[in-house]
């Protein structure tokens, strides 16, 4: 599952390359929106990514993309501050997700406390029926987190691009900070 989250959070920076706005804020709306709208290029690789997994069956594919989807989607945002220095920008935004973060940890709670629940008929652990249970904890869950975001932007040919996103930024927008 990590190797999965870890390319996920790459989407972010080949999203945020695509459709210019003539204002740093414009930019970073465009960014998020396309999440929100689930765009055929983010819901593409998504798809892509997901896929390569050999590790995961038909099933839990589905089931992890839709608690993706679903975090995109529901994404919210609001635009606190712009500034802008010449060729370069910093829009501050607030979002809020769906704590993916949280329910994974009181999924390895539920693992530690519970270890029989995830092991196989010949008693050794199922690393299927752990990743499904955290896909579901993902997928039910309904806590909600805010984090403040500080997106830097630079001009090139008049149109603003936003910068490399850190990896902490990234892990935000999709609830997965660990801020524990």
């Amino acid at each position: 599952m990590k190797k999965i989250i870890s390319i996920l959070l790459t989407l972010i920076l080949f999203v945020g390359c695509g459709n210019f706005r003539a204002s740093p804020i414009g930019e970073v709306e465009d960014f998020l929106s396309k999440y929100q709208k689930l765009d055929s290029e983010v819901i593409g690789q998504l798809n892509t990514i997901v896929d390569a997994d050999a590790n995961l069956t038909s099933e839990q594919k589905v089931d992890y993309k839709n608690a993706i989807k679903r975090q995109y989607r529901d994404l919210t945002y609001n635009i606190k501050d712009e500034i802008i220095d010449g060729d370069t920008a910093t829009v501050t935004v607030e979002i809020e997700v769906y704590d993916y973060h949280k329910a994974l940890v009181m999924a390895e709670q539920h693992l530690n406390e519970n270890p029989d629940d995830f092991l196989t008929e010949n008693d050794t652990f199922d690393e299927r029926k752990y990743f499904d249970y955290k896909t579901e904890q993902m997928a039910n869950t309904t806590d909600k987190i805010k984090y403040t975001l500080s997106l830097t932007l630079t001009k090139q040919d008049e149109n603003w691009v936003i910068d490399n996103i850190s990896e902490t930024v990234r892990t935000k927008i999709h609830g997965l900070y660990n801020y524990s």
